[in-house]
């Protein structure tokens, strides 16, 4: 037999999941319809001529050097817009990266998973060490962002980028 007590725990515990799972399923949608546009903005013709120039040399460069710096001031114009348009780079906001969201942090962490891939001599900690210094995020940020890495990605690429 079935208390008013137990009763009430089931139907409350069946109301909160309901609550969550109805939220959960909004952050996967807004994550859907991000993953659908990600970098459009690179097709536009503001964009795409600089990027077609640059692809090429940055891929040959190391993240974070100097020549990969200078590429990037090349590419300026580009990036000006390109991070306007794009919430998922720190540079959209006036505060960096404390304006972000939780869904521009993952498309963040996702973009910055997939870049070293475009680099002959990329890692992904790497990277995330030296957009420390470049964005001033917390080592408890840094340690969210390697902990996503290493948990949460199931492609086994991550195993030849550790530390």
């Amino acid at each position: 037999i079935m208390t008013e007590q137990v009763k009430c725990f089931y139907q409350e515990t069946q109301k909160h999941q309901n609550s969550v799972n109805k939220r959960m399923t909004n952050l996967i949608l807004r994550l859907t319809e991000r993953a659908a546009k990600h970098d459009n903005s690179k097709f536009s013709d503001v964009e795409s001529e600089l990027f077609i120039e640059y692809t090429p040399k940055l891929k040959k460069s190391t993240y974070g050097s100097e020549e990969y710096n200078q590429f990037l001031k090349g590419l300026k114009p580009a990036l000006e817009h390109h991070y306007a348009c794009n919430s998922h780079h720190p540079e959209h906001f006036s505060n960096g990266i404390k304006d972000m969201s939780l869904i521009d942090l993952v498309e963040m962490i996702c973009d910055w998973y997939a870049a070293p891939e475009r680099h002959e001599d990329g890692n992904i900690f790497r990277s995330i060490e030296i957009n420390q210094k470049r964005f001033g995020y917390s080592d408890e940020l840094k340690s969210i962002l390697i902990n996503t890495i290493i948990r949460e990605f199931p492609d086994k690429s991550v195993e030849n980028t550790r530390r």
